[in-house]
């Protein structure tokens, strides 16, 4: 063997050798780890950490078996619209969600939180290994956390189905739910939930409240600077309250905007504008005051609920606010006011106030219109600044209807019955009859016993009728208050054990003005979900109660308490109409319910506790209040005939 062989072979066999030893020692190596392992599972298990994990994740499984997409849609604020379409109230919860679908939630909001949150967002399962060890990495380099170690999707899981509390068992937990939120819903459905249930300080949840709340715009008008300046808050709402800490929130911006244009989301030149734009706060649009006609319309959607749910009423008023429901109507915001403005400046010099500090005279009025027979203006009493609008008179309060209540009750059930206008009456006293404010005046034509309200013509006719029949069609026209006590012939005048509420009244002559059909009067137009889908459309009940010659003849008749009787030169300029006063004994209540081609007004005055006072009649206060918000209801209507 040569020198040159002999060294070579050495060198080999010293390598062999070493190489013998580093392989004993990787397999030491492997198997004391391997111990270790099993060491740490022995005293894990022993410890009962093993089977903690494991119910751990049972317990997320069963989770998810029963979720629903219905999970990240409760406490969601209902939102109620005039019937221009406009925003007019928001039906507010604890949460304030108003929840936007993922077509509706702006695209730089999406890419926003995926840049600052969980940058592998559509690359991990639900938990992010390497987001843990970057948490760490920017902890120690940069003495903050500039990206947590939660993913999106852990997150959400926190936000939604656990608490806050820091305890390895939550981790774990929120770890099992992630990954089997990613199995069951997709990236964009998990993306939708987080941004529309995480927390934006000052009340708001989700992007669209905070977008109304700090900026009084919808998300869908926001910039990219108002967008990454509403996505820094969740991070830390205390910390990044644009109202108290507005710097803070600023600086987070920054960032985030940062980290759009280094994640090649952003231009340069969107990033450098964005940055530059000064972000003022508006805070005052959509601060609703809660008026008479919104006390009406969460009723009525109440009720429509109800309806179509056979829910009980507290499940269901709780649902306009927690549901997300869209509800659309029919009141005019002009109607409205106006009806408003007309009642406190017609009873301004009435200003003597109850021991509650509330006005003693109050009022309550509706506007039907009578081309659909919904209800565009509802009125349940006087402005005062300070009293709540929850009491509405309007269809809360029930009192007695005095003569308004004859053209219902007893003379166009007579008219359907071989009486006309021109038929022959007597005007008399009788013993046991009621008597008359103007006197009597023997034969005259039921035109004029109605045009002078003759209460004794009133009370015969309506004893030939007979009261069965009479108050069969205020039952047919859902008059509410009807008790046994009022089948007796003080009804023909208004004398009824409860009373009826200016909104039945006022529906009873819109009847009359739409040729006896009767419609369940409303200003409910539809319910829809969030996402626009119609699920309540209220039955309208339209029916006959009167016959059609019957209502038009005593259309008739009424245009002449406008021109001669009791409402004498209180009609509408230029524009036919019709109706009657109402007054009550010792003058407690005073009406006028009257029409026009086009709509249907129900006034009534009075006092909450009844009481008389001289000054008020169904001609004084309210036939006045009706003709001045018809007037100027009317302006710029044509002239056309009624009943046409």
């Amino acid at each position: 063997m040569s020198e040159t062989t002999e060294k070579k072979y050495k060198r080999k066999k010293s390598r062999r050798k070493k190489k013998d030893i580093g392989t004993f020692f990787f397999r030491l190596t492997q198997i004391a780890i391997l111990f270790i392992f099993i060491g740490a599972g022995f005293l894990f298990y022993q410890t009962g950490y093993i089977q903690k994990v494991v119910a751990l994740y049972k317990e997320a499984q069963t989770v998810m078996e029963s979720s629903s997409i219905d999970d990240f849609q409760t406490d969601l604020s209902g939102e109620v619209y005039d019937s221009n379409g406009d925003l007019i109230a928001l039906l507010r919860n604890e949460r304030n969600i108003i929840y936007l679908t993922s077509s509706e939630i702006p695209e730089q909001a999406k890419q926003a939180f995926v840049s600052i949150e969980d940058k592998r967002y559509y690359k991990h399962k639900g938990f992010d290994p390497f987001a843990i060890v970057r948490a760490a990495k920017s902890l120690i380099s940069k003495n903050s956390i500039t990206q947590g170690g939660s993913t999106i999707t852990q997150q959400l899981a926190r936000n939604i189905y656990l608490t806050h509390t820091v305890k390895w068992e939550r981790k774990v937990e929120e770890i099992f739910i992630a990954m089997a939120l990613e199995k069951k819903y997709s990236k964009e459905e998990i993306l939708e939930f987080y941004i529309n249930n995480i927390y934006y300080s000052n009340g708001y949840y989700g992007i669209q409240a905070a977008s109304q709340g700090y900026f009084s715009k919808d998300a869908s008008e926001l910039s990219l600077s108002e967008i990454a300046f509403l996505c820094a808050i969740p991070n830390s709402p205390g910390s990044y309250d644009p109202v108290t800490h507005k710097d803070n929130t600023l600086k987070r911006r920054d960032l985030i905007l940062k980290n759009m244009y280094e994640d090649g989301l952003i231009s340069e030149m969107q990033h450098d504008h964005a940055v530059k734009e000064t972000i003022t706060l508006n805070q005052t649009k959509h601060s609703f005051t809660r008026t008479w006609a919104h006390t009406y319309i969460y009723e009525s959607a109440t009720r429509a609920l109800m309806e179509a749910t056979g829910q009980d009423y507290d499940t269901c008023h709780n649902l306009l606010y927690t549901g997300g429901y869209r509800i659309y109507t029919s009141i005019d915001p002009v109607s409205q006011q106006l009806l408003q403005n007309t009642i406190d400046e017609q009873l301004s010099d009435y200003n003597t106030l109850n021991n509650n500090g509330t006005y003693a005279l109050q009022s309550s009025a509706v506007c039907i219109d009578n081309s659909t027979g919904y209800v565009t203006a509802i009125v349940g009493g006087r402005t005062q600044e300070g009293v709540s609008a929850d009491y509405n008179r309007a269809y809360l309060s029930f009192r007695q209807p005095g003569s308004a209540i004859k053209p219902l009750i007893v003379y166009t059930p007579a008219l359907e019955r071989n009486y006309t206008a021109s038929t022959t009456v007597i005007d008399s006293k009788e013993a046991d009859g009621p008597s008359n404010a103007g006197g009597y005046s023997g034969s005259i034509s039921l035109r004029t016993a109605v045009e002078q309200s003759k209460n004794t013509v009133a009370h015969k006719v309506f004893r030939e009728l007979t009261p069965e029949i009479g108050l069969s069609y205020l039952l047919d026209m859902n008059f509410s208050s009807i008790t046994d006590e009022d089948y007796a012939l003080p009804a023909a005048l208004g004398g009824f054990n409860q009373g009826t509420s200016s909104l039945e009244m006022t529906a009873g002559y819109a009847t009359l003005a739409n040729e006896g059909i009767y419609r369940l009067p409303t200003c409910i137009t539809r319910i829809t979900d969030m996402k626009g889908n119609v699920i309540i459309e209220p039955d309208r009940d339209e029916h006959r109660v009167y016959e059609a010659d019957a209502a038009h003849e005593m259309t008739d008749i009424l245009k002449g308490v406008l021109t001669r009787g009791t409402a004498k030169g209180k009609g509408l300029p230029n524009m036919p109409s019709a109706g009657k006063t109402g007054t009550t004994n010792d003058n407690i209540d005073g009406w006028f319910v009257g029409y026009s081609p086009y709509y249907t007004t129900g006034v009534w005055v009075g006092f909450d506790s009844p009481r008389g006072t001289s000054a008020l009649a169904g001609s004084t206060y309210p036939v006045a209040i009706w003709n001045r918000f018809m007037t100027q209801l009317h302006e710029g209507l044509p002239s056309k005939e009624l009943n046409d």
